[in-house]
């Protein structure tokens, strides 16, 4: 089985190092390597050559979160498997990738992403959302899971996933166009055709982001976004079950531990959250300036766009 990997870079700073060490660590060691740099200002794209890597530069207004990932995935069209990872999950274990390959032996199986763990200097809210959306335990599901899971069903990350080309060609690929979570729309439309989908708990990254208020709340805005853009997502496979008490509940008496301050910290994050995802539901009826206003990502509101590419 020929594998390749490809991950999008920008500046990718003092964590890059490590990173390209933890690679060359690796029992089992990809068979083409892609990074794609947005143009970066660091040495990030030096030390990728110097490492053996190929490196393709493109402009920074041109990135998109599907379409970029698409058009490297084209480039290694010779792989049957292809790993992302993004410049910040860090591969925690020497046989990381050898485990999250493993499930590729059954044919069934279309894609399937590892469990991430929290960086050393997390805070105590980065660290649960880790714990929590990536449990110990490992799980294949099909599309009959929805049932029971809802939209979690479709959940995975790209920051450290592997797809089978086969699977993610037959489902149109990363969607372009897409403000965030060109991963979720694939993975939903890969169960829609029948697929399996893995979550390899043994295969860990280091990857968590110590995101402040205001981030919280632009991030849910951008969530909210896609789903009213891709309302297909939650016609087909339904709401989360509950996950958002849950993880609420998880939360509070995860941060309880380091002082009451985090808990209240907690409740203005949840609060912040739904606001935000609200709002983004609503994002159409709101001017542009206001939309990018509220946007993480807000260069992909700037230039005039058509309906995203999103499928079903």
């Amino acid at each position: 089985m020929r594998v390749g990997l490809i991950v999008p870079t920008l500046n990718a700073g003092a964590m890059w190092p490590a990173w390209l060490a933890a690679l060359r660590m690796q029992t089992c060691q990809p068979d083409a390597v892609l990074v794609v740099d947005s143009t970066s200002d660091d040495d990030t794209a030096a030390l990728a050559r110097a490492a053996g890597y190929r490196v393709e530069q493109i402009a920074r207004a041109s990135f998109d979160h599907g379409a970029t990932r698409q058009w490297a995935i084209d480039q290694l069209s010779d792989c049957e498997v292809v790993l992302c990872l993004t410049q910040d999950a860090i591969l925690a274990a020497p046989d990381a990738l050898q485990e999250l390959l493993a499930v590729f032996s059954d044919s069934t199986v279309g894609m399937a992403w590892g469990r991430q763990l929290p960086h050393v200097d997390a805070n105590p809210l980065a660290a649960h959302a880790r714990h929590f959306n990536y449990p110990e335990q490992s799980r294949t599901v099909s599309l009959a899971d929805k049932a029971s899971l809802g939209l979690k069903t479709a959940f995975c990350s790209n920051s450290f996933a592997a797809w089978r080309s086969a699977a993610l060609y037959e489902a149109g690929g990363f969607p372009g166009n897409v403000l965030m979570c060109e991963d979720m729309l694939a993975c939903a439309q890969l169960l829609l055709n029948g697929w399996r989908v893995s979550y390899v708990a043994s295969s860990t990254v280091l990857h968590s982001h110590n995101y402040r208020a205001g981030e919280e709340f632009r991030r849910y805005f951008d969530i909210g976004a896609l789903h009213a853009m891709a309302p297909w997502l939650r016609a087909r496979f339904g709401q989360a079950t509950g996950e958002g008490k849950r993880f609420v509940r998880s939360e509070l008496a995860y941060v309880g531990q380091f002082g009451r301050c985090w808990q209240s910290r907690a409740l203005l994050r949840s609060a912040l959250k739904l606001l935000g995802f609200q709002l983004g539901l609503r994002y159409a009826q709101l001017p542009r300036s206001l939309q990018r206003m509220c946007s993480l990502h807000r260069g992909w509101w700037q230039k005039p766009r058509t309906a995203p590419a999103t499928r079903q």
